[in-house]
């Protein structure tokens, strides 16, 4: 019997399906299940086929048939670390970045997180949406197909509230499937410092803050059904190991799954604290330590990198993707879209970093920036590969893979959702 299907790509030179188990760990993260002459179907948006016999699928009368000559097929990708709702604009910071101040230097001065915190917090749910919605667009249109998203520039119940309603607006409205993540604990706000001690936050201060974020945010999110996971800023300056430990716990108890923004700046324990909760990820990296290493490799956290973040905030390094696939870590890639240092919308720029800045192949990008990424959403039953089962979520590339890592060409022909062509180019 034919398998009956209402969309079909067909005549592309290879399909990187990236099937099979989840996550790719070591050798097997090279696996990006390549294929020739092959055809992918779908129906009601989900793939019922793919392999080499075209006869073995019956289209509908309505079905749209995709010509894929010239191009190779990647599934669409998925972007694991995001902060698409916010308002302001730092740019200005980037310009003393290239002129020689620090993260720290300009965090210091009232600028970085917090700078955005104020223009969010007074940001109608109108303008959050509109801005939000064009870095989907954005994002859509250099290949990412779900996303995952954060809160974080509210820090007060209400506006971490009204941004994890936006991205659950935005979810609901446009062809981007999104995650949504509390990140309450972003960083400490003004609130609750002692500005005339340079900001920090006093101690009984920062009690109170993590105590809001536990008793009284946490259960607001899930009460409402806002978030599957919660996050915490645990790096210099921001949130300590203990206090990323007694915050994850507080939502693991009412059902959000750990995620942590891990040894960004410094090896601050970040990557120990998700070792030891059992995160699904731990992210940035850039300074991990043996420890840190030797703690993921025991542990099954997804090492989410972000090397376009390390790039823009000139850190002078990027995290050690080389060493985390040889120590059997499942590696994923992300963007970390934000208004200080997510400059860029692309996947295939992260990958690009990856492979010329972390010594990664390409295989191992695509790997990560699609399956692997997937898994550490808890989605790759459903995204980040092309099998049976999963969406019709797919990019066709122009020519080959490696046109992927040629900053500024047009290499996207076609992006696919549930299939559905969202955009493509004229050519």
């Amino acid at each position: 019997m034919r398998t009956r299907a209402d969309f079909l790509i067909e005549h592309a030179s290879a399909v990187a399906t990236c099937a099979g188990s989840a996550p790719r760990r070591g050798r097997d993260q090279t696996d990006i299940g390549l294929l020739r002459n092959t055809v992918i179907a779908s129906r009601d948006g989900a793939i019922v086929y793919v392999g080499s016999d075209a006869d073995a699928v019956e289209l509908t009368s309505n079905a749209v048939r995709i010509d894929g000559s010239g191009c190779v097929v990647v599934p669409g990708f998925v972007d694991p670390h995001t902060h698409i709702v916010y308002a302001g604009d730092r740019r200005h910071e980037l310009q003393r970045r290239l002129a020689g101040a620090t993260y720290a230097e300009i965090a210091a001065e009232g600028g970085g997180i917090l700078s955005t915190v104020a223009a969010t917090r007074a940001a109608s749910v109108e303008e959050l949406l509109a801005s939000g919605r064009g870095r989907l667009d954005e994002m859509l249109a250099c290949g990412t197909t779900t996303c995952e998203a954060k809160s974080g520039y509210g820090l007060t119940t209400e506006s971490e509230l009204k941004q994890l309603r936006v991205i659950r607006a935005l979810d609901r409205s446009h062809p981007v499937d999104i995650v949504p993540t509390f990140l309450g604990a972003h960083d400490v706000p003004p609130e609750y410092r002692d500005l005339t001690a340079g900001g920090l936050a006093k101690a009984a201060r920062r009690a109170d803050y993590i105590r809001l974020v536990t008793d009284e945010m946490i259960p607001r999110v899930t009460e409402e059904g806002l978030a599957r996971y919660c996050d915490v800023f645990c790096d210099v300056g921001a949130f300590t190991p203990e206090e990323a430990e007694t915050i994850l716990t507080a939502g693991r108890r009412l059902g959000l799954t750990p995620r942590v923004h891990a040894d960004e700046l410094a090896p601050s324990g970040g990557s120990l604290v998700a070792a030891r909760l059992g995160a699904r990820s731990a992210d940035h990296l850039v300074f991990v330590n043996e420890a840190g290493v030797d703690a993921l490799a025991r542990s099954n956290v997804c090492a989410v990198l972000l090397p376009t973040a390390a790039f823009y905030l000139k850190l002078g390094r990027f995290a050690p993707a080389r060493r985390l696939i040889d120590r059997g870590v499942p590696v994923a890639l992300a963007t970390d879209i934000n208004p200080g240092g997510g400059f860029s919308p692309s996947m295939p720029f992260a990958m690009t970093l990856a492979c010329f800045e972390m010594g990664m192949t390409l295989e191992e990008a695509l790997v990560a920036a699609t399956v692997n990424a997937a898994w550490s959403l808890d989605a790759a039953d459903s995204v980040g590969s092309l099998q049976a089962g999963r969406l019709m979520d797919a990019v066709l590339v122009k020519g080959d893979l490696a046109e992927l890592v040629r900053v500024g060409a047009a290499a996207i022909r076609m992006v696919i959702k549930r299939g559905k062509v969202v955009t493509r180019t004229s050519n």
